[in-house]
């Protein structure tokens, strides 16, 4: 699998999939996921209150992924994981791990070969950005998956900096 780092919008990749750094409500929120549902468009809302209507009612877990349309986006899928809010006296690096290889099973299942993620739990969550590239790094190395094509897509220069000095 190659992985590529690339600054920029995430909503704005063509890829098969874009991972979404979703909240547990699956209705939209600020950040990446404000993002992607405004340009997105009204398809993906639609999905996700459907999934919460069957499935997740109580919200999608922390560390999970689930896949709807991508909408008006120049990709086929958004995968959308719910990521873990930093904490310094509880380790949730399992659950941030989990949220990169959870959305790299879901993408093998729609058959997905190109999948760009975000930075997950970096914004509002607080993950600071070195250990939170370290994780997603190992994480998607140590998946089993089809994905041949893995990019990250980094907002700004100094988040760009930091996983490039990671990878």
């Amino acid at each position: 699998m190659d992985i590529t780092l690339v600054q920029g919008d995430i909503t704005e990749q063509q890829a098969d999939a874009i991972v979404n750094a979703a909240n547990s409500s699956l209705l939209g929120g600020g950040g990446v996921d404000g993002a992607i549902h405004r340009r997105g468009g009204p398809r993906i809302l639609q999905e996700c209150r459907q999934l919460r209507a069957s499935h997740y009612g109580k919200g999608l877990p922390t560390g999970q992924a689930v896949a709807t349309t991508a909408g008006e986006l120049p990709a086929t899928w958004v995968i959308h994981t719910v990521g873990p809010v930093y904490s310094t006296s509880d380790d949730r690096s399992h659950l941030l791990a989990s949220c990169y290889t959870e959305s790299l099973r879901v993408a093998d299942s729609l058959g997905a070969r190109t999948v760009a993620f975000p930075a997950i739990s970096t914004g509002v969550y607080g993950w600071p950005m070195a250990d939170a590239a370290r994780i997603a790094f190992e994480a998607v190395r140590r998946a089993e998956t089809s994905v041949t094509e893995l990019r990250f897509v980094l907002f700004d220069r100094a988040a760009y900096d930091v996983f490039e000095s990671r990878l």
